[in-house]
Protein backbone atom coordinates (compact mmCIF):
# COMPACT_ATOMS: atom_id res chain seq x y z
CA UNK A 1 0.00 0.00 0.00
CA UNK A 2 1.46 3.56 -1.24
CA UNK A 3 1.55 6.62 0.73
CA UNK A 4 -1.42 9.00 0.01
CA UNK A 5 -0.49 13.07 -0.03
CA UNK A 6 -4.24 14.89 0.89
CA UNK A 7 -4.00 18.14 -1.02
CA UNK A 8 -6.76 20.48 0.62
CA UNK A 9 -8.32 23.97 -0.91
CA UNK A 10 -9.32 25.35 2.38
CA UNK A 11 -11.91 27.46 0.63
CA UNK A 12 -13.74 25.10 -1.25
CA UNK A 13 -17.42 24.94 -0.69
CA UNK A 14 -17.05 28.36 1.38
CA UNK A 15 -14.46 26.35 3.90
CA UNK A 16 -16.13 23.16 3.87
CA UNK A 17 -12.91 21.15 2.88
CA UNK A 18 -11.34 22.63 5.69
CA UNK A 19 -13.27 20.88 8.12
CA UNK A 20 -12.76 17.46 6.54
CA UNK A 21 -8.93 17.65 7.93
CA UNK A 22 -9.72 16.44 11.54
CA UNK A 23 -11.73 13.58 10.29
CA UNK A 24 -8.96 12.82 7.47
CA UNK A 25 -5.79 12.35 10.04
CA UNK A 26 -8.70 10.18 12.66
CA UNK A 27 -9.32 7.73 9.55
CA UNK A 28 -5.77 7.73 8.41
CA UNK A 29 -4.26 7.00 11.87
CA UNK A 30 -6.88 4.43 12.44
CA UNK A 31 -6.00 3.31 8.95
CA UNK A 32 -1.68 2.55 10.14
CA UNK A 33 -1.39 4.19 6.08
CA UNK A 34 1.27 6.48 5.94
CA UNK A 35 0.10 10.05 4.70
CA UNK A 36 0.35 13.78 4.83
CA UNK A 37 -2.08 16.68 4.31
CA UNK A 38 -1.19 20.00 2.43
CA UNK A 39 -3.55 23.37 2.60
CA UNK A 40 -3.23 25.17 -0.81
CA UNK A 41 -2.77 29.07 -0.13
CA UNK A 42 -3.06 30.55 -4.17
CA UNK A 43 -4.84 29.24 -6.53
CA UNK A 44 -2.93 26.57 -8.96
CA UNK A 45 -0.80 25.63 -6.27
CA UNK A 46 -2.14 22.21 -6.61
CA UNK A 47 -0.73 21.58 -10.03
CA UNK A 48 2.88 21.82 -8.59
CA UNK A 49 1.87 20.35 -5.50
CA UNK A 50 0.49 16.68 -7.44
CA UNK A 51 3.25 16.98 -9.57
CA UNK A 52 6.23 17.32 -6.87
CA UNK A 53 3.84 14.38 -5.14
CA UNK A 54 3.77 12.03 -7.78
CA UNK A 55 7.54 12.50 -7.95
CA UNK A 56 8.67 12.01 -4.90
CA UNK A 57 6.40 8.61 -4.48
CA UNK A 58 3.31 9.23 -3.20
CA UNK A 59 0.60 6.37 -4.71
CA UNK A 60 -2.12 8.32 -4.13
CA UNK A 61 -2.70 12.11 -4.41
CA UNK A 62 -6.81 13.14 -3.13
CA UNK A 63 -8.12 16.64 -4.37
CA UNK A 64 -10.42 17.78 -1.34
CA UNK A 65 -12.18 20.18 -2.90
CA UNK A 66 -14.34 21.19 -5.97
CA UNK A 67 -14.08 20.35 -9.34
CA UNK A 68 -11.11 23.05 -10.06
CA UNK A 69 -9.49 21.69 -7.31
CA UNK A 70 -10.13 18.18 -8.92
CA UNK A 71 -8.51 19.51 -12.39
CA UNK A 72 -5.73 20.77 -10.40
CA UNK A 73 -4.43 17.83 -9.34
CA UNK A 74 -5.39 15.84 -12.01
CA UNK A 75 -3.06 17.99 -14.45
CA UNK A 76 0.08 17.58 -11.69
CA UNK A 77 -0.49 13.89 -11.65
CA UNK A 78 -0.60 14.12 -15.80
CA UNK A 79 2.15 16.47 -16.09
CA UNK A 80 4.33 13.57 -14.30
CA UNK A 81 2.99 11.20 -15.42
CA UNK A 82 2.95 9.04 -12.36
CA UNK A 83 -0.19 8.28 -9.40
CA UNK A 84 -3.58 8.04 -9.06
CA UNK A 85 -6.53 10.82 -8.42
CA UNK A 86 -8.42 10.59 -5.27
CA UNK A 87 -11.38 12.80 -4.32
CA UNK A 88 -13.03 13.76 -1.25
CA UNK A 89 -16.11 15.96 -2.42
CA UNK A 90 -15.76 19.31 -0.55
CA UNK A 91 -17.23 22.14 -3.26
CA UNK A 92 -20.31 23.47 -4.54
CA UNK A 93 -20.98 21.18 -7.34
CA UNK A 94 -18.83 18.01 -7.05
CA UNK A 95 -19.92 17.11 -10.56
CA UNK A 96 -17.48 14.85 -11.13
CA UNK A 97 -18.12 13.10 -8.02
CA UNK A 98 -21.29 12.59 -8.74
CA UNK A 99 -20.22 11.14 -11.97
CA UNK A 100 -17.63 8.77 -10.77
CA UNK A 101 -20.21 7.43 -7.71
CA UNK A 102 -17.99 8.56 -5.20
CA UNK A 103 -19.54 9.38 -1.76
CA UNK A 104 -20.58 13.08 -1.10
CA UNK A 105 -19.89 11.82 2.47
CA UNK A 106 -16.78 12.62 3.34
CA UNK A 107 -16.14 9.51 5.89
CA UNK A 108 -17.34 7.27 2.93
CA UNK A 109 -15.67 9.02 0.34
CA UNK A 110 -12.22 8.36 2.43
CA UNK A 111 -13.16 4.07 2.83
CA UNK A 112 -13.44 4.44 -1.03
CA UNK A 113 -9.83 5.66 -1.23
CA UNK A 114 -8.28 3.46 1.53
CA UNK A 115 -10.26 0.88 -0.24
CA UNK A 116 -8.08 1.54 -3.16
CA UNK A 117 -10.38 0.52 -6.43
CA UNK A 118 -8.91 2.25 -9.48
CA UNK A 119 -10.64 3.28 -12.65
CA UNK A 120 -8.94 4.54 -16.01
CA UNK A 121 -11.19 7.72 -17.21
CA UNK A 122 -10.54 9.83 -20.11
CA UNK A 123 -8.94 13.09 -20.22
CA UNK A 124 -10.46 15.66 -22.02
CA UNK A 125 -8.53 18.80 -23.64
CA UNK A 126 -10.07 21.73 -24.66
CA UNK A 127 -7.68 24.64 -26.73
CA UNK A 128 -4.86 22.68 -24.58
CA UNK A 129 -6.47 22.98 -21.45
CA UNK A 130 -6.90 19.89 -19.65
CA UNK A 131 -10.60 19.00 -18.39
CA UNK A 132 -12.23 15.84 -16.72
CA UNK A 133 -15.63 16.66 -16.55
CA UNK A 134 -17.40 19.31 -18.99
CA UNK A 135 -16.59 22.13 -21.34
CA UNK A 136 -18.90 24.31 -22.79
CA UNK A 137 -20.05 27.50 -24.71
CA UNK A 138 -22.83 29.67 -24.72
CA UNK A 139 -25.36 30.27 -21.86
CA UNK A 140 -23.94 28.52 -19.17
CA UNK A 141 -20.33 29.78 -19.57
CA UNK A 142 -21.82 33.00 -19.08
CA UNK A 143 -23.75 31.82 -16.28
CA UNK A 144 -20.78 30.29 -14.83
CA UNK A 145 -19.09 34.17 -14.92
CA UNK A 146 -21.51 35.91 -13.26
CA UNK A 147 -22.04 33.26 -10.69
CA UNK A 148 -18.83 34.03 -9.32
CA UNK A 149 -19.90 37.32 -8.43
CA UNK A 150 -22.89 35.50 -6.66
CA UNK A 151 -20.84 33.06 -4.84
CA UNK A 152 -19.30 35.97 -2.53
CA UNK A 153 -22.39 36.48 -1.25
CA UNK A 154 -24.46 33.14 -1.77
CA UNK A 155 -23.26 29.56 -2.17
CA UNK A 156 -24.82 26.38 -3.55
CA UNK A 157 -27.03 25.73 -6.16
CA UNK A 158 -29.16 28.69 -5.46
CA UNK A 159 -26.39 30.93 -6.49
CA UNK A 160 -26.20 29.01 -10.02
CA UNK A 161 -29.91 29.77 -10.40
CA UNK A 162 -29.56 33.26 -9.63
CA UNK A 163 -26.72 33.22 -12.03
CA UNK A 164 -29.00 31.49 -14.43
CA UNK A 165 -31.62 34.03 -14.35
CA UNK A 166 -29.58 37.19 -14.18
CA UNK A 167 -28.12 35.74 -17.20
CA UNK A 168 -30.90 34.37 -19.29
CA UNK A 169 -32.53 37.91 -20.10
CA UNK A 170 -29.66 39.61 -21.27
CA UNK A 171 -27.96 36.27 -23.51
CA UNK A 172 -27.82 36.57 -26.59
CA UNK A 173 -27.59 33.71 -28.70
CA UNK A 174 -23.80 32.19 -30.57
CA UNK A 175 -23.38 31.34 -34.14
CA UNK A 176 -21.25 29.09 -34.26
CA UNK A 177 -19.80 26.90 -37.16
CA UNK A 178 -18.99 23.16 -35.65
CA UNK A 179 -16.33 19.82 -37.16
CA UNK A 180 -17.41 16.35 -34.79
CA UNK A 181 -15.02 13.95 -36.13
CA UNK A 182 -16.93 14.09 -40.36
CA UNK A 183 -20.09 15.81 -39.64
CA UNK A 184 -20.36 19.90 -40.04
CA UNK A 185 -22.51 21.95 -38.09
CA UNK A 186 -23.61 25.43 -38.50
CA UNK A 187 -26.13 26.28 -36.25
CA UNK A 188 -27.10 29.39 -33.86
CA UNK A 189 -27.07 28.19 -30.63
CA UNK A 190 -27.74 29.06 -27.14
CA UNK A 191 -25.85 26.25 -25.52
CA UNK A 192 -22.69 24.08 -26.53
CA UNK A 193 -21.90 21.31 -23.95
CA UNK A 194 -18.76 18.94 -24.48
CA UNK A 195 -19.47 16.01 -21.70
CA UNK A 196 -16.59 13.23 -20.89
CA UNK A 197 -18.59 13.27 -17.47
CA UNK A 198 -22.58 13.42 -16.86
CA UNK A 199 -23.62 16.75 -14.62
CA UNK A 200 -22.32 19.92 -13.81
CA UNK A 201 -23.84 23.31 -12.32
CA UNK A 202 -24.27 21.22 -9.12
CA UNK A 203 -26.33 18.39 -10.13
CA UNK A 204 -27.59 19.38 -13.87
CA UNK A 205 -27.40 16.27 -15.82
CA UNK A 206 -26.50 18.01 -19.30
CA UNK A 207 -25.15 14.72 -21.09
CA UNK A 208 -26.42 12.03 -19.60
CA UNK A 209 -25.53 9.60 -22.04
CA UNK A 210 -21.82 10.53 -21.35
CA UNK A 211 -19.25 7.71 -20.38
CA UNK A 212 -16.58 8.63 -18.83
CA UNK A 213 -13.93 5.64 -19.90
CA UNK A 214 -15.44 5.29 -23.85
CA UNK A 215 -13.13 7.52 -25.48
CA UNK A 216 -15.58 9.53 -26.93
CA UNK A 217 -16.92 13.11 -26.32
CA UNK A 218 -20.42 13.20 -25.66
CA UNK A 219 -21.93 16.76 -27.46
CA UNK A 220 -25.60 18.46 -26.53
CA UNK A 221 -26.24 20.74 -28.45
CA UNK A 222 -29.38 23.18 -27.07
CA UNK A 223 -30.50 25.12 -30.04
CA UNK A 224 -31.87 29.00 -30.42
CA UNK A 225 -35.44 28.98 -28.46
CA UNK A 226 -37.55 31.54 -27.12
CA UNK A 227 -35.79 32.74 -23.91
CA UNK A 228 -39.56 31.79 -21.64
CA UNK A 229 -39.36 28.23 -23.20
CA UNK A 230 -35.69 27.66 -21.95
CA UNK A 231 -36.68 28.99 -18.93
CA UNK A 232 -39.00 26.40 -18.73
CA UNK A 233 -36.39 24.03 -20.08
CA UNK A 234 -34.11 24.03 -17.26
CA UNK A 235 -35.40 21.72 -14.74
CA UNK A 236 -35.56 19.27 -16.95
CA UNK A 237 -31.90 19.04 -17.30
CA UNK A 238 -31.50 18.05 -13.99
CA UNK A 239 -33.18 14.91 -14.61
CA UNK A 240 -31.43 14.67 -18.18
CA UNK A 241 -34.15 13.51 -19.68
CA UNK A 242 -34.21 17.51 -21.81
CA UNK A 243 -32.50 14.97 -24.75
CA UNK A 244 -35.98 13.95 -25.70
CA UNK A 245 -36.97 17.24 -27.25
CA UNK A 246 -35.85 16.94 -30.49
CA UNK A 247 -36.53 19.99 -32.13
CA UNK A 248 -34.81 21.64 -29.00
CA UNK A 249 -31.98 19.57 -28.40
CA UNK A 250 -29.43 17.17 -30.89
CA UNK A 251 -26.41 15.00 -29.13
CA UNK A 252 -23.64 13.83 -31.11
CA UNK A 253 -20.72 11.35 -29.94
CA UNK A 254 -17.09 12.37 -31.31
CA UNK A 255 -13.68 11.86 -29.91
CA UNK A 256 -12.48 15.46 -31.95
CA UNK A 257 -14.44 18.71 -32.21
CA UNK A 258 -13.34 22.46 -33.50
CA UNK A 259 -15.48 24.82 -33.25
CA UNK A 260 -15.41 28.30 -34.77
CA UNK A 261 -17.23 31.37 -34.11
CA UNK A 262 -17.31 34.90 -35.22
CA UNK A 263 -17.41 36.71 -31.67
CA UNK A 264 -15.31 36.69 -29.32
CA UNK A 265 -17.31 34.48 -26.13
CA UNK A 266 -16.50 32.61 -23.18
CA UNK A 267 -14.94 28.68 -22.23
CA UNK A 268 -16.20 26.67 -19.43
CA UNK A 269 -13.50 24.30 -18.65
CA UNK A 270 -14.36 22.21 -15.40
CA UNK A 271 -16.26 25.74 -13.93
CA UNK A 272 -13.50 27.77 -14.91
CA UNK A 273 -13.80 30.24 -17.37
CA UNK A 274 -11.77 30.84 -20.53
CA UNK A 275 -11.86 33.77 -22.98
CA UNK A 276 -12.47 32.20 -26.87
CA UNK A 277 -11.68 34.38 -29.59
CA UNK A 278 -11.82 32.26 -33.01
CA UNK A 279 -11.48 28.87 -32.82
CA UNK A 280 -11.85 25.76 -29.74
CA UNK A 281 -10.60 22.89 -30.59
CA UNK A 282 -11.31 19.47 -28.44
CA UNK A 283 -9.54 16.25 -27.99
CA UNK A 284 -9.92 13.25 -25.67
CA UNK A 285 -7.09 10.76 -24.54
CA UNK A 286 -8.71 7.72 -23.61
CA UNK A 287 -8.17 6.19 -20.06
CA UNK A 288 -5.29 8.45 -19.61
CA UNK A 289 -5.70 8.70 -16.30
CA UNK A 290 -6.48 6.19 -12.85
CA UNK A 291 -8.98 7.43 -10.53
CA UNK A 292 -9.95 5.80 -6.91
CA UNK A 293 -13.37 5.33 -7.16
CA UNK A 294 -16.23 2.72 -6.32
Amino acid sequence: MGDILFIVNPIAGGGKSEEFVPLIKESMEQSKRKYKIIMTREPKEAISLASYASMKGYETIVAVGGDGTINEVASGILSSGIGTLGIIPGGTGNDLARTLNIPNDPKKAIETILKGNKKKIDVGFANDNMFLNIASIGLDSEIVKNTEKIKSKIRGRFAYMLGLFNTLFKYRNKKIQVQLDNIIIDEEIMLFAVGNGKYYGGGMKICPMAIIEDGYFHVCVVKKAPKIKLLLFFPLIFKGIHTKFKKNVDVYKSREIKVKTNEKTYLNIDGEIFEVDGEAIFTIVNRGIDVVCE
